[in-house]
């Protein structure tokens, strides 16, 4: 090999060699700063757009808890409501079976009037007020037609139901309307008429054997036997409602486990695995510069040639 002051071959060499090394460093630390092996489609495209696709599948899988946790809640509510409507029933038939006998005075059969009047208020108060963010699904008519809401849309003003969606391609599950305030005025009347009721502290009339007192009182007591078979149904309908979000919840919730895991396993970075490798490109960064060093040292030996 010619010895030159112009072209340091060894030099050059060492200088590839501490430049590759620090490349190296200033990815392996990139590593460790940010978690990722992969944070850059420059790194790994193939990895990095699968995850980016599914990093947009979590994000449409949290709107879509978001959907279920409110249509969950608006259910929870109803329930609780009908709940509470199905022990009042059953109050306001123990009294009307009471008010129904003929033998009884007419000061015990107005007090039990007033005490159907005070359950009735109760009924409709947990009607009203049975209702989460603006929905209420027992207040109004039942849903009688199937209707297919949009994604995420709430309560459909067709059928009466809260809706909430259910995948991240845009389907629904439904919980329909119960329609309990309608049963409620077909069984005693609406809030301000109190006929039926009122009309059970009257005496027995002759002339009108099922309109006052123990006549009133039994067909007080019909109405009541056919709201509470309508409760009835409504709570099992919201009870498997219910349920059914709570199944999907869960399922999303596990989902979404599943999914991050996968994002880790294809971007994340061992950082275990980066730290010994930085401890080992370090050792070479300073064997690199000491080579270098020893380089560019080699021109001044031809010096000696001229002495």
């Amino acid at each position: 090999m010619a010895f030159s002051v112009n072209t340091n071959s060894g030099a050059m060499a060492a200088l590839q060699s501490l430049n590759a090394t620090n490349k190296s460093m200033e990815t392996t630390q990139s590593r460790i700063t940010t978690g990722l092996n992969v944070a850059s489609t420059k790194d790994d495209s193939a990895k990095y757009t699968v995850a980016q696709t599914l990093r947009g599948d979590l994000g449409k899988l949290g709107a879509v808890t978001t959907s279920l946790n409110n249509a969950k809640s608006v259910t929870d509510v109803a329930v609780a409501g009908a709940e509470q409507i199905s022990d009042l029933v059953n109050q306001m038939k123990s009294k009307a079976l009471e008010a129904s006998d003929a033998g009884l005075d007419d000061e015990s059969r107005k007090a039990i009037s007033n005490d159907l009047l005070t359950l009735k208020k109760q009924i409709n108060t947990v009607i009203e007020g049975s209702s989460f963010n603006g929905t209420n699904l027992l207040k109004g008519t039942a849903a009688v037609a199937e209707t297919t809401p949009g994604a995420g849309d709430g309560v459909d003003a067709t059928g009466g139901k809260v809706s909430a969606l259910q995948s991240i391609d845009g389907d629904t599950l439904s919980v329909n309307n119960q329609g309990l305030s309608a049963a409620a005025e077909t069984a005693f009347g609406d809030a301000d008429t109190d006929d039926d009721i009122t009309n059970i502290g009257l005496a027995n009339d002759p002339d009108d054997v099922a309109g006052t007192g123990s006549g009133a009182a039994d067909a007080l007591l019909t109405k009541l036997d056919t709201m509470f078979d309508t409760v009835k149904t409504s709570l099992s309908d919201l009870g498997a409602g219910s349920r059914q979000i709570e199944g999907q919840l869960s399922f999303n919730s596990n989902l979404s486990d599943v999914i991050t895991t996968g994002i880790g396993s294809l971007v994340d970075a061992d950082l275990a695995k980066e730290s010994a490798n930085l401890q080992a490109l370090q050792v070479q960064q300073q064997l690199g510069v000491q080579a270098l060093s020893i380089a560019n040292q080699s021109p001044q030996t031809l010096l000696s040639l001229f002495r």
